[in-house]
C-alpha cells in the first residue's frame, strides 16, 4: 500500500470494494438523477443557442405588427419612432395550395421579399437555388420541410389560390427564416410539414397580386440597445391605427418564438422537479447503508478512538465513503445526461426548423447536477457520521445490546390469525425496525410516483386529443376567410357538396386589460346554441356561450388575474376600434392558447356590425372529401382551408416516435430507482441477518423457506408500497402538469388506470430482479464461515 494513503483511508477504500453492490445501487439513482438534470439544462443551453445563433445572423426582429393596407410612405415616420434602429414593410397573406396526390388543401403564409432578395430583418437562408426574379412573378422560395416532405425540387411547380385565382407558382429556391422556426399552421398544434409551407415571392408579385402597389400590410422592426419596446408597440400602434392594424406585439408573443420559450420553460420544469426525487431517495439509501455499517463497525470505531483518532477525522471518514458511493453514480450521470441530451437535440430538429441545431452542453449544468449529489450524499451521511462520531472508545468496544424481541402491536392485533414461522419472522421484523422498512417503503413508492408522474404525460396528450379535436372543436373543417365578409358566404360553404352543417364565427384581435395587467389574445364570438365549436368549464363540462359578458380560458384567466365576476376593459384592435367594458361571466378549459369568448350577437352589437362573419366551422361526409376539397379551392376569398382528420393524423405520426423513446428513457429509470432500492434493503438485510439464516439452515430449514424470509419481508414491503407510489404518483403529476402548463398549453391532469398498472407493473418486475439477484447470495451461503462471523 503506498504510504501516504491514511490507515483510515485504506480502509475506506477496503470497505468501498465490500460493498459494490449498494455503491452501484446508489450510484444507479444517483447517475439517474444527474442525467436528467444534465440532459434538461444540456437541450435549454442547446435550443438557447442555436435560436440566438440564427436569430442573430437572419437578423429576427423585435417587434412585430400588420395592417390592412397602410401606405409604404408610413414606413419613414415608423423609422423615427424614438427606439427604432430597423425597419422592413412587407405583404404577407395566407393562401390555399392544391397539390397533386393530396385529397385536402394545404394552406401556404405568402411572404415578400425586396427585390434584391434580402429582407433588413427575418432574413431567408437560402440552402439551394436563388431568390424569386421580380420580373417573373410565379416564382418562389418555398420552406425546406415542405419541400422535403412532398419531394420537391427546384423547378417544381405547386398550384396556389391567390386572391381567388389559381396560379402555377415555381420552386427556384429552399430556403428557411427565423421568423418561422416553428411553423404551425391554421387550427394546427403541431408543425404540418405536408400542409403547411411559407412562399417567398417578390414584393411585386404580391403587390399585384393583392392590389397592394405602394402599400404593405406587415411590418417588422428592430430595436436600438435599451429601447423601451412597449414604447414603441404604442407608437406603432398609433400610427397604423387608421389602417386597420391589428395591434404591434413583442418578440415574446411571436408565435414560433413563444414555442421555443415554451420548450424550454418545460425542460427547467423538469430539471427542477425530477432529479431532486433521484436524490433524496439516494440520500435514505446511504443513510440506511452507513446506519447498519456503523452498528456492525462499533468495535472498529472504538479501536480507531483508542489510537488517537479524534471524532472529526471518524465523522469525515464516512461523510468521505457517502461521496465514495456518489462519486461514480455522477460521473456515469455525466456521460449519461449528455448522451440524452444530444438525442433530445435530435429529436427537436423535427419539430424546430434551425438550420444547425447546435449541441451545447453547458458547463453549468454538471456543476449544478454534482453539486446537488454532492449535497444529497452529504445530506444523507451526516446523521450516521455524528452517532459514529459520539460513540465513546469504551461503549464502542462492547457489543451492542441483542434486540429485545417480543409481542408488538402487530401480532397483538392479528394473534388470532394463525402464521407459520417464516411469515412471523418476517412480520417481527418488519414491526421492530419501522424505519428502515419504511425507507424501503418510501423509496419504491419514489419509485413508483416518478413512473406515474412522467408516464400520465401519454395520458395528458390523449387528453387534449379528445378535448380538442371532439369536444371543443368538433368539426370537420375550419375556413377562414381573407377579410370579415357578409354571411352570405357562409350559406356558399353550405350548399357546397358533401357539408352536413355549418357554424359561423366572429374573430378579432383584441386587447384585455384588468388593472395593471393586459394581454392582446382572440376574441372568438361563436353561437349560442352551436354544436361544432363548443366550451368546457372547469369541470370539463360543456359549456353554454353566456349570453352577456365574456368567457375567458383559463390561461387568460390566469395572466390577468380574473375571475367570475370581474370587470374587464376589452380594447378592439380591428375597425373602429371601440372600447368595450365587460365583465367576466365564465371560466373555459381550452387545450391550446388563452382566447376569449363571447355570444356572436353581443359581440355584432358591440361592435355596430350585422351578420359579419370571419369563417365558418363545417361538418362534412367523410365519403365527399375529395368532391369538397375541389369545390372549397375554387371559392375566392378563402385564405385557409384546414381539416381535423389531416391534424390528427400530422399529430399522431409526430408524436409516436417521440412518445416511443420518452416512455422506454422513463420505464428504465423507474425502473432502476425501484430495482436499486429494492436490492440494498435486501443486501442490508443479508449481511445483518446472515448468522440468523445460517443458523436456520443449519437447524433444517430448507434453502426456500430461508429465502423466503429475506425475499417475503421484500415482497411486503414493496406490497405496502405499491398505493402509497400510486397516491405519491397523483401528487407529482399535479405539480408536473402545473409547473408545465404555459401560455401555450394547458396540461390536463390526467392518469389513465393503465398507467397506474404499468407504473406498478415495472416496479414488481424491478424488484423481482433485484430480489432473485440477492437471493443467489443466499444459495452461496458459507454456512461454516457464517456461523464463525461475529455480530
Amino acid at each position: 500500500m503506498v504510504g501516504w494513503i491514511s490507515a483510515l483511508d485504506r480502509k475506506l477504500l477496503r470497505d468501498l470494494l465490500h460493498m459494490r453492490g449498494q455503491r452501484l445501487a446508489v450510484g444507479a439513482i444517483v447517475a439517474c438523477g444527474v442525467a436528467i438534470m444534465v440532459m434538461a439544462l444540456g437541450a435549454i443551453s442547446s435550443l438557447e443557442l442555436s435560436r440566438d445563433t440564427y436569430y442573430d445572423r437572419f437578423r429576427f426582429a423585435d417587434v412585430f405588427s400588420n395592417a390592412k393596407r397602410a401606405p409604404e410612405r408610413l414606413a419613414n415616420e415608423i423609422s423615427e419612432i424614438d427606439g427604432v434602429r430597423t425597419i422592413e414593410t412587407r405583404i404577407s397573406r395566407l393562401v390555399t395550395l392544391d397539390i397533386e396526390g393530396m385529397r385536402e388543401p394545404a394552406n401556404a403564409q405568402l411572404v415578400s421579399v425586396p427585390e434584391n432578395g434580402k429582407p433588413r430583418l427575418n432574413g431567408v437562408l437560402l440552402y439551394s437555388g436563388r431568390f424569386p426574379d421580380p420580373s417573373r412573378p410565379d416564382e418562389a422560395v418555398v420552406s425546406k420541410a415542405f419541400v422535403d416532405a412532398h419531394g420537391f425540387t427546384l423547378g417544381s411547380h405547386v398550384r396556389a389560390i391567390i386572391n381567388g385565382r389559381a396560379r402555377d407558382l415555381e420552386i427556384v429556391g429552399v430556403g428557411d427564416s427565423p421568423e418561422h422556426v416553428y411553423m404551425l399552421g391554421p387550427s394546427g398544434l403541431l408543425p404540418d410539414e405536408k400542409r403547411f409551407a411559407i412562399f417567398w415571392l417578390s414584393r411585386r408579385a404580391l403587390e399585384a397580386a393583392f392590389d397592394l402597389d405602394g402599400a404593405f400590410n406587415s411590418v417588422s422592426v428592430s430595436l436600438s440597445p435599451g429601447a423601451n419596446p412597449q414604447g414603441v408597440i404604442d407608437s406603432l400602434d398609433k400610427l397604423l391605427e387608421p389602417y386597420g392594424t391589428g395591434g404591434a406585439y413583442g418578440a415574446e408573443d411571436q408565435l414560433s418564438n413563444a414555442f421555443i420559450e415554451s420548450e424550454m420553460q418545460q425542460l427547467a420544469s423538469i430539471a427542477a422537479i425530477i432529479p431532486p426525487i433521484f436524490l433524496i431517495v439516494s440520500a435514505m439509501l446511504i443513510n440506511a447503508i452507513l446506519a447498519r455499517l456503523i452498528a456492525t463497525e462499533r468495535q472498529q470505531i472504538g479501536l480507531l478512538k483508542a489510537f488517537g483518532f479524534d471524532e472529526w477525522e471518524i465523522a469525515w471518514h464516512y461523510v468521505k465513503m457517502a461521496l465514495g458511493m456518489v462519486t461514480g453514480g455522477i460521473l456515469v450521470g455525466f456521460v449519461l445526461g449528455a448522451a440524452l441530451a444530444r438525442l433530445m437535440t435530435n429529436l427537436y430538429t423535427d419539430s424546430f426548423r434551425f438550420p444547425d441545431m447546435i449541441f451545447r452542453l453547458d458547463p453549468s449544468a454538471f456543476v449544478i447536477g454534482g453539486g446537488a449529489a454532492t449535497l444529497a450524499a452529504i445530506f444523507g451521511a451526516v446523521g450516521s457520521a455524528r452517532s459514529a462520531a459520539k460513540l465513546a472508545p469504551a461503549e464502542a468496544m462492547s457489543a451492542a445490546p441483542p434486540t429485545v424481541y417480543g409481542k408488538g402491536p402487530v401480532q397483538r392485533a392479528f394473534a388470532h390469525i394463525h402464521f407459520d414461522e417464516p411469515t412471523r419472522m418476517i412480520l417481527r421484523h418488519v414491526t421492530r425496525w419501522p424505519v428502515r422498512a419504511g425507507v424501503t417503503v418510501i423509496g419504491v413508492a419514489a419509485a413508483q410516483a416518478l413512473l406515474v408522474g412522467t408516464l400520465f404525460a401519454f395520458d395528458s396528450i390523449d387528453e387534449m386529443m379528445e378535448q380538442h379535436f371532439h369536444r371543443t372543436d368538433a368539426y370537420d373543417v375550419a375556413i377562414n376567410f381573407v377579410e370579415p365578409t357578409n354571411i352570405g358566404a357562409v350559406r356558399e360553404i353550405e350548399r357546397m357538396p358533401g357539408v352536413l352543417s355549418v357554424q359561423p364565427n366572429r374573430d378579432i384581435s383584441i386587447r384585455v386589460r384588468h388593472g395593471q395587467l393586459d394581454e392582446r389574445v382572440r376574441l372568438v364570438g361563436v353561437e349560442p346554441d352551436g354544436r361544432l365549436r363548443r366550451l368546457l368549464d372547469d369541470q370539463d363540462k360543456f359549456l353554454g356561450v353566456p349570453d352577456r359578458g365574456l368567457a375567458v380560458s383559463s390561461q387568460l384567466a390566469g395572466m390577468i388575474n380574473v375571475g367570475r365576476g370581474d370587470r374587464v376593459s376589452l380594447e378592439v384592435l380591428e375597425g373602429e376600434r371601440p372600447t368595450l367594458d365587460v365583465s367576466v361571466t365564465a371560466i373555459v378549459n381550452e387545450a391550446m392558447g388563452w382566447p376569449a369568448f363571447m355570444d356572436v350577437d353581443s359581440l355584432e352589437r358591440a361592435l355596430g356590425e350585422s351578420n359579419v362573419v370571419s369563417g365558418v366551422y363545417a361538418m362534412i361526409d367523410p365519403d365527399r372529401e375529395a368532391v369538397f376539397s375541389a369545390a372549397v379551392l375554387e371559392r375566392p376569398g378563402i385564405a385557409s382551408v384546414s381539416l381535423q382528420r389531416a391534424s390528427i393524423e400530422s399529430f399522431n405520426d409526430s408524436m409516436e416516435e417521440n412518445i416511443n423513446i420518452m416512455m422506454t428513457i422513463y420505464a428504465l429509470i423507474g425502473g432502476a430507482i425501484a430495482a436499486a432500492v429494492v436490492y440494498n434493503a435486501a443486501r442490508i438485510g443479508l449481511t445483518e441477518r446472515g448468522r440468523e439464516l445460517a443458523s436456520l439452515r443449519v437447524l433444517g430449514f430448507s434453502e426456500g423457506e430461508v429465502s423466503y424470509i429475506l425475499i417475503g419481508e421484500l415482497a411486503l414491503l414493496v406490497f405496502l408500497a405499491l398505493p402509497l407510489g400510486g397516491a405519491m404518483g397523483m401528487g407529482l403529476a399535479y405539480l408536473v402538469a402545473t409547473s408545465m402548463a404555459t401560455e401555450l398549453f394547458r396540461v390536463p391532469i390526467t392518469v389513465a388506470p393503465s398507467t397506474h398498472g404499468l407504473a406498478a407493473s415495472i416496479v414488481i418486475v424491478s424488484s423481482i430482479a433485484a430480489a432473485l439477484f440477492v437471493r443467489q447470495r443466499v444459495k452461496s451461503l458459507d454456512l461454516i464461515a457464517v456461523l464463525k462471523t461475529r455480530e
